[in-house]
């Protein structure tokens, strides 16, 4: 296992992210995420990463129940986040912070971000002094290091990290189909941390899963090199790049843990025939007309109408992607019976503000209906 050539606490350049855990019957599976925890330390990693919204609050209090209440605090790295819809003014964000420490049954985070900044939101954070209360905490020992989690274009990092030249580590989304994507900046955004020589978290690597469930044609183009999973070429892409410090995944079963601690254990990055099969892939999925959302799941909480807008876009996805007639029943005793329809969506806005990859919700949702409900 390398080295981390950033922060010395952290084992290798692989870390836990903890917004996809096993679930069973609405709940976090604590049976599963122990075995998983404890592979992922038994191999030599260390580094869990949560926020108080994900699993609608459950990730934090598995956290504690399955990590910290069983580990001695040394040997795991744990990262939160500050996020916007938990706080309105200055003197909420200690009491926000402590209650986070509870949760997670600690009494200081290794990394403390601020969550999912966009130009919409780093407004609220600035005039609310939350990043100069990161800072307090950190000199108070609470913290050990202020960092940032990213979802707009690049001029909008640049300017953060001119505000605020403290900031430590910046988390941002990277993989391969994203890399280029003008919608989602990576390269551009990536390019800025190097500039402003900030170590950077990744997170999103297989993209909600979307680089793991490949297109028949994109899977042919990986299968012809007879090497690791799907998910391989898409976390060692990602941990190639030279100022990585950590690439997250959300695995949500042993399986997925397993088969990622077989490559990043011993990792190597992409060699040139991989690279160029990479490539391929990418130009495979510019082909086909898919949704890139993440599943990430922010939109859903405030729809007025229970859309359950992540699952409808993966619905037509593997419709469009597969041309799998399955996904006609799936929209329409699944997913829809006791949620809203595409149709269904008022068109108030509220997804499209929560949502970190920027999607014209309102107008995709169009698409979707038109696609199930013709």
């Amino acid at each position: 296992m390398r080295q981390n050539l950033f922060f010395p606490e952290i084992n290798g350049n692989f870390a836990f992210g903890c917004m996809r855990l096993p679930m069973k019957g609405g709940k976090v599976d604590y049976d599963e995420f122990c075995r998983m925890a404890d592979a992922f330390i038994d191999s030599g990693f260390n580094y869990f990463d949560t926020a108080h919204g994900y699993i609608s609050g459950q990730s934090e209090t598995a956290i504690r129940d399955c990590v910290s209440k069983r580990y001695d605090r040394r040997r795991f790295v744990l990262t939160n986040k500050l996020t916007n819809f938990y706080f309105k003014k200055e003197s909420d964000i200690r009491p926000f912070f402590e209650k986070q420490l509870k949760l997670c049954g600690v009494d200081y985070f290794d990394f403390y971000l601020m969550h999912a900044q966009d130009s919409n939101n780093y407004k609220q954070f600035r005039d609310c002094c939350a990043y100069e209360t990161a800072f307090e905490l950190k000199s108070e020992g609470k913290i050990r290091h202020v960092g940032i989690s990213f979802h707009d274009k690049a001029d909008v990092l640049e300017q953060i990290l001119t505000d605020f030249p403290e900031i430590e580590v910046v988390q941002i989304q990277l993989n391969y189909v994203d890399y280029e994507d003008k919608g989602v900046d990576s390269k551009n955004v990536y390019e800025v941390c190097e500039k402003f020589h900030k170590p950077v978290l990744v997170m999103e690597p297989v993209k909600g899963g979307s680089l793991v469930n490949l297109p028949e044609e994109a899977k042919a183009v990986f299968d012809e090199l007879k090497g690791g999973s799907y998910a391989s070429y898409a976390l060692r892409f990602a941990a190639g790049f030279p100022n990585i410090c950590a690439v997250l995944s959300g695995m949500s079963n042993m399986e997925q843990m397993e088969d990622n601690l077989s490559f990043m254990m011993d990792y190597r990055p992409l060699d040139d025939r991989e690279q160029a099969a990479v490539r391929k892939v990418c130009d495979i999925f510019k082909r086909q007309n898919i949704i890139p959302c993440t599943a990430c799941r922010y939109c859903v909480d405030g729809c007025p109408k229970k859309i359950l807008i992540p699952d409808l876009f993966s619905c037509y996805n593997a419709k469009v992607a597969f041309n799998n007639w399955n996904q006609d029943y799936y929209y329409e005793n699944v997913l829809t019976t006791r949620n809203g329809k595409a149709s269904d969506c008022i068109r108030c806005g509220k997804c499209e503000k929560a949502c970190p990859q920027h999607l014209e919700i309102r107008k995709l949702l169009m698409q979707v209906a038109e696609k199930f409900e013709r």
